[in-house]
């Protein structure tokens, strides 16, 4: 009898458990498709980091989003953004402390996950978070899968080929009747900058700042550490060999070129020390470079303040870089893993959260036109007057914050198409992989080196890419002390690590 007892006790409590589950399970699941279960008792408050200008509204908007989480997911967020060049330094301090927090925008991925930084979410993919595994692009988890084969982060689900575009203020575009294709290289540009100088003197012909620009790229190239790390590697050449960008051919003639058109005045003088970041609103620049998906034109000329044209300079190339570029991580050691995925599960699906961390407050800090599109309202001062150029009350990162697909697309004086994310989609669909798309060095016992790098990067690269300095003077000096703190030595272990993982996938 005793014995008989035990195996009752044992079922029981089995199948309880496995109630329990069930029920976890179908409240996780109904949850993340927003029916009417409440969740009952106090929420879980979950600390999130993200970058950014801290927000007049932030609290605001931070306490419309916690009523809304709480009823769906029985979840809450401290929302904190930091700003944009404090940002990885205060992560960093945050990571090395062991401070208390859930979730960050992880914009150094790859370094933080082999450390050890991030939680592995994989087995909660195939779980509480499947309808979040679901609704991103398979090639984004391509992309943020690591070495040992595991994902250590969510990637925004927005386009997977990040190309450069050139872009031009399409008043002077139509005053020169200036066919802008036919502008892909840097030394074609010559002519037009030489005329718009002599013709539009009110304008600074190129625009560029201490973080210049992945000329590199033209060519074929990408990063295969970072952009610090001056290692690269062409995307499309299944057994290209890793390089120092800067003993190369291409890297002279780039380096050459902005040499000159510095000294013709066609660069800003200030462009080694100019702070990295967008075109100042309204400011009269003639040629400036981004990165975007397609149909870019709408949100920079709202950005600009005035309507732009751009022409795309690079192909549609899935890079490592460009899928790793807007992850959300959770912290290892959280002590709430389960409502973390699930705040990121309801971010990646549920339209009305995710517009409220984009746009804000409804009839707050945006309206919807006719279309059912955004109309941003403008910021106002205490009487009520409208404040020009001030910045507005609230704005989203967008690229830090999950699925763009289920957001509302801008309306205004630019709106853009009522189609934007079908026309997203088929973009996506007609992209062309990288062949060393996730491939992620492990440089984890050469830290020494590539912090050393990064100072070399600083000292000599602004000045360098943006024809500040001479280059036969200033390219020999920098090789010379890449070679000193051990440049040839890492390019020599990335690139075993490399031949051993092309091994691997073939």
């Amino acid at each position: 009898m005793l014995k008989l007892s035990r195996h009752r006790y044992i079922f029981m409590t089995i199948s309880l458990i496995l109630l329990l589950t069930a029920y976890m399970t179908g409240c996780s699941r109904a949850s993340s498709q927003n029916d009417n279960i409440k969740f009952v008792g106090d929420p879980v408050n979950l600390i999130y980091y993200t970058i950014g200008e801290p927000d007049k509204d932030l609290q605001l908007v931070n306490d419309t989003i916690n009523e809304i989480m709480a009823r769906k997911i029985g979840v809450t967020i401290t929302y904190i953004k930091v700003g944009w060049q404090e940002y990885e330094d205060r992560l960093n301090t945050l990571i090395s402390s062991g401070s208390s927090f859930d979730i960050a925008f992880a914009p150094n991925y790859a370094n933080t996950a082999m450390r050890g930084s991030w939680l592995r979410l994989d087995d909660y993919l195939t779980s509480l978070g499947k309808d979040l595994y679901d609704n991103v692009d398979p090639t984004f988890w391509q992309g943020v899968r690591m070495n040992d084969g595991g994902i250590y982060g969510v990637p925004t689900n927005k386009e997977l080929a990040v190309r450069d575009y050139w872009m031009y203020p399409a008043s002077i575009v139509n005053k020169y009747n200036i066919d802008i294709t036919k502008y892909n290289t840097l030394e074609s540009l010559d002519p037009l900058l030489r005329m718009i100088q002599q013709e539009e003197p009110s304008y600074i012909p190129m625009e560029l700042d201490r973080d210049s620009h992945n000329f590199f790229a033209l060519y074929g190239y990408e990063y295969i550490v970072n952009n610090k790390v001056p290692l690269m590697v062409k995307s499309m050449d299944p057994s290209a060999q890793v390089v120092n960008i800067f003993e190369t051919k291409e890297a002279r003639q780039v380096l050459d070129t902005l040499r000159s058109y510095y000294k013709e005045d066609f660069i800003n003088m200030d462009a080694a020390l100019r702070e990295p970041g967008g075109l100042k609103r309204g400011a009269k620049v003639f040629w400036k470079s981004s990165g975007g998906g397609p149909v870019p034109d709408t949100s920079w000329s709202k950005d600009r303040g005035y309507k732009v044209v751009s022409y795309p300079v690079t192909p549609t190339v899935v890079t490592t870089e460009s899928v790793r570029g807007g992850i959300m991580a959770i912290n290892a050691n959280t002590k709430h893993p389960l409502e973390s995925i699930r705040f990121l599960n309801l971010l990646n699906t549920d339209s009305e959260i995710r517009n409220l961390f984009n746009y804000g407050i409804e009839g707050v800090h945006y309206t919807l036109d006719e279309q059912g599109q955004v109309a941003l309202i403008p910021s106002k001062d205490s009487h009520g007057d409208l404040i020009p150029d001030a910045p507005a009350s609230y704005t989203g990162v967008q690229y830090t914050q999950g699925n763009w697909f289920i957001l509302k697309t801008m309306g205004g004086d630019n709106p853009d198409p009522l189609d934007k994310w079908d026309q997203f989609r088929n973009y996506n669909a007609e992209v062309i992989k990288s062949t060393v798309l996730s491939f992620t060095p492990d440089l984890s016992k050469l830290t020494t080196q590539t912090d050393n790098f990064e100072m070399i990067w600083k000292k000599y690269y602004p000045s360098l890419m943006t024809g500040s300095v001479d280059v036969d003077t200033i390219l020999p000096k920098f090789n010379e002390e890449l070679k000193q703190a051990g440049i040839d030595k890492v390019r020599k272990e990335v690139q075993k690590q490399l031949d051993t993982w092309r091994g691997v996938k073939r």
